[in-house]
């Protein structure tokens, strides 16, 4: 990567990212943009849907699979010559940290999701914290590269939760990706803004990376509809996703993010018995989801999240300011506020 945001030191001296070696083969119909590819390394035991009936305590006895879906994420990823962001779960490096290694040196960014894949509100300030450092001072030890991203499990920063981004920036993050604007019954902001933004603290500022949403009106009513992946990939036909991220790029000018997590592209994962909802959201679809990612792989450009940010930085200070995205509010964070923004 150039010199740029991303290069200096922050928190405590750390090396800047290395260089990402990326060669694109498809047409891209991005209009020239590229976008941000990330994986929540993680394995299906760890998913909030099944938190009820699945104790952290009984995570060693169940049958691991997270290392031999992620090497088929990065022998995909290879396939198509693209580089991406894997927000590795703290319980997995220390698990098998050799993946964390074997993600590194195949020239991908390494990024943090956490320790314990507890949803935020969980945790206390210390937890968060503590969590927050662990992982970043483990991912970086295992794969000697600078730490900078974060995404919080289950997209957990909401608006009960903001001051974890205050946490983020005392321990020198630059950058987060957590915060989905849409209604959800476990997670969202719906009226944080939809694209890559600068979120101003009084203790510094970071940059937001949303998980992407595309405007949509019916009936007189008017929400963010979400095509960032994951199970929307799952649920949605490949197609119009692909249209929400040509609308998001060559509409608005912005790069998209795509996500997903290993355990999605593996149909033979172990069934666990639990309720209804909890089991369509997770079990929806796996069978289909390697051929939905080749299908947006082979039609759009994309990079690290680190990498996507940075230009996207670089292009605004040779710009000038944009005129902002979303809204805009000066209450205070800790009352549940969203944050002072500006738009990139």
């Amino acid at each position: 990567m150039e010199q740029g945001y991303f290069s200096g030191t922050t928190g405590r001296n750390r090396p800047r990212l290395p260089s990402q070696r990326i060669v694109f083969d498809a047409q891209a119909e991005s209009g020239g943009l590229t976008n941000a590819l990330t994986v929540d390394v993680e394995d299906y035991f760890h998913v909030s849907a099944f938190e009820s009936v699945i104790s952290p305590s009984d995570w060693d006895g169940m049958p691991h699979r997270v290392v031999g879906n992620t090497m088929r994420v990065l022998e995909l990823f290879a396939e198509y010559k693209v580089s991406g962001t894997f927000f590795v779960l703290g319980w997995v490096a220390e698990k098998y940290s050799f993946l964390v290694r074997h993600i590194a040196e195949a020239g991908h960014e390494i990024a943090s999701h956490g320790c314990s894949h507890r949803r935020l509100h969980h945790l206390e300030r210390a937890e968060v914290r503590e969590e927050l450092y662990r992982s970043r001072s483990l991912l970086e030890d295992l794969s000697g590269m600078a730490v900078v991203g974060y995404r919080a499990p289950s997209w957990s920063i909401s608006s009960a939760t903001l001051w974890v981004l205050d946490v983020l920036i005392e321990l020198g993050y630059l950058y987060d990706s957590s915060i989905f604007p849409i209604y959800h019954d476990l997670y969202g902001i719906p009226d944080a803004p939809r694209l890559p933004y600068v979120i101003r603290r009084e203790r510094g500022e970071l940059l937001e990376f949303p998980p992407t949403t595309v405007p949509f009106s019916l009936g007189g009513r008017s929400w963010n509809f979400p095509i960032a992946g994951g199970g929307y990939l799952r649920l949605l036909h490949p197609g119009l996703v692909q249209r929400g991220i040509r609308y998001v790029n060559q509409k608005e000018g912005s790069p998209a993010v795509l996500y997903f997590h290993p355990w999605e592209i593996d149909p033979k994962q172990p069934r666990v018995r639990v309720g209804g909802r909890s089991r369509f959201r997770h079990y929806l679809n796996l069978d289909k989801m390697e051929q939905r990612l080749r299908y947006l792989l082979s039609r759009n450009r994309f990079s690290t999240m680190g990498d996507v940010l940075q230009k996207r930085v670089l292009a605004e200070a040779e710009e000038g300011p944009s005129s902002g995205v979303g809204i805009r509010e000066d209450a205070p964070a800790e009352k549940g506020a969203v944050p002072q923004q500006e738009g990139l």
